[in-house]
């Protein structure tokens, strides 16, 4: 299948993920998650997807839980709504790439006022 189809089905199943999630899985373990990435085999046969969650790491657990005990709820839902014969499993990680950012910034900072604080001095 072209690279191009597998990039469209991926970003369009990200927007119908998106959507499921947020109103059709009443789990309530689901907390504030953001699905941030879908990455689609060559073959339309699995997906990876990418969910951050915002919360403590007891909280990202159980949204992660829980929306792998949905996933078949789920996956029904991206067959009926992108009209495909057979959805991907799905494959729920967690996207910890934003808190990732946010340590490495705090560390260039600390890093950049210790500089100024040193060159004050002089």
């Amino acid at each position: 299948m072209s690279r191009i189809r597998v990039q469209k089905v991926a970003e369009q199943m990200k927007k119908e993920l998106a959507e499921i999630v947020r109103t059709s899985v009443k789990d309530p373990r689901v907390g504030f998650a953001t699905i941030t990435h879908v990455e689609v085999s060559g073959d339309l046969q699995h997906a990876k997807v990418l969910v951050s969650v915002l919360g403590s790491q007891e909280e990202k657990d159980g949204t992660l839980a829980a929306l792998t005990k949905a996933a078949g709820f789920i996956r029904g839902e991206i067959a009926r709504r992108l009209h495909m014969r057979v959805a991907p499993e799905l494959l729920f990680r967690l996207d910890e790439s934003g808190e990732y950012s946010d340590r490495i910034e705090r560390v260039l900072k600390t890093i950049h006022d210790g500089e100024d604080g040193g060159s004050a001095g002089e």
